[in-house]
């Protein structure tokens, strides 16, 4: 029998960051994963965006999330010998009237992320402004950003009603990052390659059985399996569709995110991924014709340029009706816990909530309320 002090199952993003907080920690862990299951994390942007939605707020605690997420991913890159992350800006054209006055309002209300470089002043027209001495671009001459200042977006783009900027912003390499983990654990031995079968799980009051081990603690970060958990399953998870594409465009700028409803984000050298989808209503998991269909429709609406479609991928992403995550222990069974229902915010919600459950393992820190399944407590308990 092998002894363990937690076995972890999914080798996503949440997955991917518990094993690392326990094994800096000095924690002994296990993780199960099943490497034909297709993972949201495997297929995620990587974009860490400080505002959401159309009315552009802030995002839930991104003035602690963006901070520690920089840190921790230099840290883990440094580890790994790889660059993991870097700072990138959202050029953001704006496909309405309402979404230009949208991006303005919040403007005015908070700019702390936000710059109205490329928006067009009500009464305004476009050629009016390149006469005053505009940039092609929509943008003061005196403007310092390379990028920014080059006319070239309208020989990249289509657009009639400007622009804003979203900055700072943070893209994260998930595939590099779940790749070299994948291979730091396969090096230790920490990992088993297979599907978790639940039936042969066996918890007591004081640890887990599962197999050949023996663990203190057992921790589901499986994404969209715990849905169908037999111990988080009356959870409210609200599991949504998204599809993206992989296409390869060889003359826009490469450290840039641009949309326009859909959004391109780099994703390798010459490679941008396209999307995305949310489908609350879905016949299946696979991808589907008709989001590529309105996908290469976009790209030839808002591309100036040509571009090859490289490959197509869908997943289910493991996001709560209440919008936050699920991170802590069961209520009747105190040796499983979950972390999950991390949706699209991955790449920031990992890497805190993953060092909060580990501090809870090690000294019995308590994790913020907003995201532990105490809430749910009464739901948890009953039977049935």
């Amino acid at each position: 029998m092998q002894e363990t002090d937690v076995l972890i199952i999914g080798q996503g993003l949440a997955g991917t960051w518990l094993s690392w907080w326990l094994e800096k920690a000095g924690l002994s862990y296990v993780l199960i994963d099943d490497p034909g299951t297709a993972s949201a994390s495997r297929f995620a942007a990587g974009l860490i965006n400080p505002v959401t939605g159309r009315r552009l707020v802030k995002t839930w605690m991104i003035g602690e999330l963006m901070p520690f997420a920089w840190k921790a991913y230099h840290e883990m890159g440094t580890s790994l010998q790889t660059d993991l992350i870097a700072e990138t800006s959202v050029i953001d054209f704006f496909p309405t009237v309402q979404m230009l006055q949208a991006f303005q309002k919040r403007y005015t209300e908070d700019s702390t992320y936000l710059q109205l470089a490329g928006s067009l002043p009500p009464g305004s027209s476009r050629a009016g402004l390149i006469n005053a001495g505009w940039t092609q671009a929509g943008l003061p001459p005196s403007d310092t950003d390379s990028v920014d200042k080059s006319p070239d977006l309208e020989n990249w783009f289509r657009f009639d009603l400007g622009w804003g900027r979203i900055s700072p912003c943070y893209l994260v390499q998930t595939e590099r990052l779940l790749s070299a983990w994948r291979n730091r654990l396969r090096e230790k031995n920490l990992l088993r390659e297979e599907w978790f079968d639940s039936t042969n799980l066996t918890c007591g009051e004081e640890f887990v059985e599962y197999a050949d081990i023996r663990s203190r603690y057992i921790i589901f970060c499986d994404g969209k399996q715990s849905a169908s958990n037999r111990f988080f399953e009356k959870l409210p998870f609200a599991l949504n569709k998204g599809e993206a594409l992989l296409v390869e465009i060889d003359n826009i700028p490469q450290q840039t995110v641009f949309k326009k409803g859909m959004s391109l984000v780099p994703w390798k050298e010459n490679i941008f991924w396209v999307g995305s989808s949310y489908q609350w209503e879905f016949a299946d998991e696979r991808p589907s014709a008709s989001f590529r269909s309105a996908a290469e429709n976009w790209l030839k609406n808002f591309l100036k340029v040509p571009f090859i479609v490289r490959d197509h991928f869908s997943a289910l992403r493991p996001a709560t009706l209440e919008r936050r995550p699920f991170v802590g222990f069961h209520p009747a069974y105190p040796s499983v816990g979950i972390l999950n229902g991390l949706g699209t915010k991955g790449c920031s919600l990992a890497p805190w909530f993953a060092a909060q459950l580990s501090e809870r393992i090690c000294s019995g820190k308590p994790i913020d309320p907003l995201a532990d399944i105490k809430r749910f407590e009464r739901i948890l308990m009953k039977e049935g």
